[in-house]
């Protein structure tokens, strides 16, 4: 069986043949297909098949074009299409659906380049843009569906396109490229990095005046459409192919991660998250947003800001991220997100960390990321000089939090969220407010009508009665919604009963009757119809320290196997007690994760919440330890043995597989090692820091800095000497790739010190290493030879001829640096 969206709408049986269907089955199988796996509720449906105006009684006629469909796709099909509270759902595996394929084809292109591995980048994109049969759901008449569905498509397509002919190139295929490449920049003129490919290409089949002409091409076009000079790596690859610069002319396989190379292969940043789907109203604030482009890309004045307000779970972070991908074709040279996570339970993002993950996506190599916050923020604003960028600033805490993050020139605009007034950045540096309140009622209102269908349509009274209930939230509105659609028995009169005699019952007890309380309510409501085992999933999801997690992470801290996590997560996803966040990942909104969290500490006694924890630690432990060993294999041994966890782990034993988990888990890891530090489990931090030294060294500064400190901190709380002695040789060498000499001797030299302590052999001579290349650094070479001689005769007593050898080539650079030939 074959199914596709690629296109027109393609069902192919068991037997081989196309089957065709009439337009309603035919859309109501795309909008299943589309969230494949996923059951859609009813009223999503209707509105996705009528697009968007149901008429009444559209869900009993909804049921009877489930039964024509069942019938007209055959009976392969039709087993697939399951009723499943509060709707319906298809199972599809993902070999049978093209955009399940698409989706993760893409995603191993990306990988596989961030490896390194071109020629499976080549063959994954590919093979990914092999299955696009046209503009997707060609045959689907609705435009809601299609305007849900089809631009995030669309995004992926063109990364893909552009991490295609990356792939070619650094293969060393520029002639061959050639003619595709001038097709895509007529096709996406406004994409400079089909441009920098191009003139890449024609340089290396030295054409090189054809690639100036092709330079010239594009500073028109962006001229003519947008008024703007091409950005920066543009322009300096176009100087670099005036200059004959040699780099420009060498193969991918001379040149590795060149300069030049990098002006192709950084990927135009698309941060941004998926939009909220069914999202309404705000169009008083979605005009004043786009008034503020007027004052974007001109020859002076400030960088525009808007600071945009509200109360919790008023849909400061919905708006801003609908908006931004709304005008993200203004801004081609990308869109930059982060969660600063200024109200979340665990502590704020800090701009120095923020800073070094916003400078490796513009191509900063992680040791050239400078240690001092406010040189980062100097490096980043230089980056961004002349470029066109949207930078979403998403739950700061404060003006401090968020000013290191401003760029310093023209053409970029930041959009800020906060529940605070923000007024410093407001007085001092000229942002916009934007204040958000609740819903109107019409607004909350039509939202309740998408989210629940004809039962709202039909008692408007009750619907309105409901948003009141809900203080007209759109996070509040959207639990109640599925709880109603979850009762398909009960009239939404009699829920809209039950919630106000509860709150009234709250107020009482509350005199203020403050709006968190009612939306507490609200969450409270939606809590106690979960079965208990999703009840218990939820108050164990809501302990997890990072900002998302994935479903092995949720089956970890619930106990579970794969197949009955991913279930309790799409039943907590159906109630909005967890949201999806793309690519298989999840989060819970910060005041759902207060929530949870105080559920916890009432329901499950403490040893319960720690066996769950420890369940989650466990997982991260050991997988990064097997990812890190795919990585880094001659370096296993000197790892500590970590035992496999009771619960499933993702496979890693291919290196795009690990270095994909490490990176979409690096922000979790060290939220794992600030909480294993803090509450009890010290042995996994210091773990953790020595299993991740490898992949965090030379690029995650910020990173390794955090987690090796809590190790040194946690070892010496265990009494271990050489973890102790081991953390700090690993901070020593985060001063030392930043050329911080002074600091690294000593912390090197303190290493030592707990190495003779411990009586550490092989301890001491790494460490004795580490301090001649620093001798060696700063020409002591008297004093390195005589430690990279202490290397090699504790390696020859150790029968360490990896040791001996590096000694050895110590020794050798020492004389030829002193003319000792």
């Amino acid at each position: 069986m074959r199914l596709g969206v690629l296109g027109s709408l393609l069902v192919v049986n068991d037997a081989g043949g196309q089957v065709p269907l009439p337009v309603r089955q035919r859309t109501l199988l795309a909008a299943l297909l589309v969230r494949a796996n996923q059951a859609v509720p009813m009223g999503e449906l209707t509105e996705l098949v009528w697009d968007g105006t149901p008429p009444h009684g559209a869900p009993r006629t909804l049921r009877t074009y489930v039964v024509r469909l069942r019938r007209a796709v055959g009976p392969a099909v039709a087993a697939r299409i399951l009723t499943r509270d509060p709707g319906y759902l298809i199972r599809v595996e993902p070999a049978e659906l093209d955009t399940l394929q698409f989706e993760a084809l893409c995603g191993r292109a990306g990988a596989a380049l961030r490896a390194g591995a071109w020629a499976k980048a080549a063959d994954a994109s590919a093979s990914a843009l092999a299955l696009w049969r046209g503009e997707p759901l060609l045959d689907i008449p609705g435009q809601v569906l299609r305007d849900e569905f089809v631009s995030r498509l669309d995004h992926l397509r063109v990364q893909a396109l552009e991490d295609h002919a990356e792939a070619q190139l650094r293969l060393g295929r520029h002639e061959q490229l050639v003619p595709r490449l001038r097709e895509l920049t007529g096709t996406y003129p406004l994409r400079e990095r089909f441009h920098a490919q191009l003139m890449l290409a024609l340089a290396r089949a030295d054409r090189q005046a054809e690639a100036l002409e092709a330079y010239q091409h594009a500073r028109r076009v962006l001229i003519e459409q947008l008024g703007v000079e091409p950005g920066p790596q543009l322009r300096d690859l176009h100087q670099r192919i005036l200059a004959g610069d040699g780099g420009v002319q060498a193969t991918a396989h001379e040149q590795g991660a060149t300069t030049v190379a990098a002006a192709t292969s950084v990927a135009v940043p698309r941060q941004l998250p998926a939009a909220a789907g069914h999202f309404t109203g705000r169009h008083a604030e979605l005009d004043a947003l786009t008034g503020l482009l007027a004052h974007t890309g001109q020859g002076g004045g400030a960088v525009v800001i808007s600071a945009i307000g509200g109360m919790a779970g008023v849909g400061k972070t919905a708006l801003a991220v609908h908006w931004a991908h709304k005008v993200a074709g203004r801004f081609p040279d990308g869109q930059l997100y982060v969660n600063l996570r200024g109200y979340d339970t665990g502590d704020p993002a800090r701009a120095t960390d923020v800073l070094e993950g916003f400078l490796r996506t513009l191509g900063v190599g992680g040791q050239s990321i400078p240690a001092d916050e406010a040189q980062r923020a100097s490096l980043y604003r230089s980056l961004l000089a002349g470029r066109r960028m949207l930078i979403v600033l998403d739950n700061a805490r404060a003006a401090d939090q968020v000013r290191p993050l401003l760029p310093g020139t023209p053409g970029c605009l930041v959009l800020v969220t906060s529940r605070d007034a923000l007024a410093g950045l407001v007085a001092r540096e000229g942002a916009v407010r934007v204040e958000l309140d609740a819903l109107a009622l019409d607004e909350a209102t039509r939202l309740l009508r998408a989210l629940i269908g004809s039962r709202a349509t039909a008692d408007p009274t009750a619907t309105a009665a409901l948003a009141e209930c809900c203080c007209r939230l759109p996070l509040a509105l959207r639990i109640a919604a599925e709880l109603a659609a979850a009762r398909p028995t009960v009239s939404l009169s009699a829920l809209v009963d039950e919630l106000t005699d509860r709150q009234r019952r709250l107020d009482m007890l509350h005199a203020d009757g403050d709006t968190a309380t009612a939306v507490r309510e609200v969450f409270s409501w939606s809590y106690r119809h979960l079965d208990e085992e999703a009840a218990r999933a939820f108050r164990l999801l809501a302990l997890h320290p990072g900002v998302d997690f994935d479903p092995f992470a949720a089956a970890a801290l619930t106990g579970t196997d794969l197949p009955q996590a991913h279930r309790l997560l799409d039943r907590l996803a159906r109630a909005h007690l967890v949201q999806t966040t793309g690519a298989g990942r999840y989060a819970i909104h910060d005041l759902l994760r207060a929530y949870g969290r105080d559920l916890a500490a009432i329901k499950d006694c403490d040893a319960q919440s720690h066996a769950a924890l420890t369940g989650l630690f466990d997982y991260y432990l050991f997988t990064a330890a097997e990812a890190v060993n795919t990585l880094y294999p001659s370096e296993a041994s000197r790892r500590p043995e970590i035992a496999a966890p009771d619960g499933p782990v993702p496979a890693v034993a291919e290196a795009a597989e690990a270095l994909a988990w490490l990176d979409a888990e690096r922000a979790n890891l060290v939220a794992a090692a600030l909480q294993t530090a803090q509450d009890g489990w010290p042995s996994h931090t210091a773990r953790l820091s020595a299993v991740l030294f490898r992949y965090l060294s030379m690029e995650y500064i910020s990173e390794a800095r955090v987690i090796h400190g809590l190790g040194r901190e946690a070892a010496a709380r265990l009494g271990d000497t050489v973890a102790e002695a081991t953390a700090l040789r690993y901070l020593g060498n985060i001063d030392f790739v930043q050329a911080r000499y002074a600091q690294a001797d000593d912390l090197y030299h303190q290493a030592l010190d707990l190495m003779y302590e411990a009586g550490d052999t092989r301890g001491q001579a790494f460490t004795l290493f580490s301090i001649a290349t620093i001798e060696r650094h700063q020409a002591r070479y008297p004093q390195a030879i005589g430690h990279y001689q202490q290397v090699l005769d504790l390696g020859r007593a150790l029968g360490d001829w990896l040791t001996e050898a590096r000694a050895r080539d110590g020794l050798g650079l020492m004389h030829l640096y002193q003319g000792h030939y």
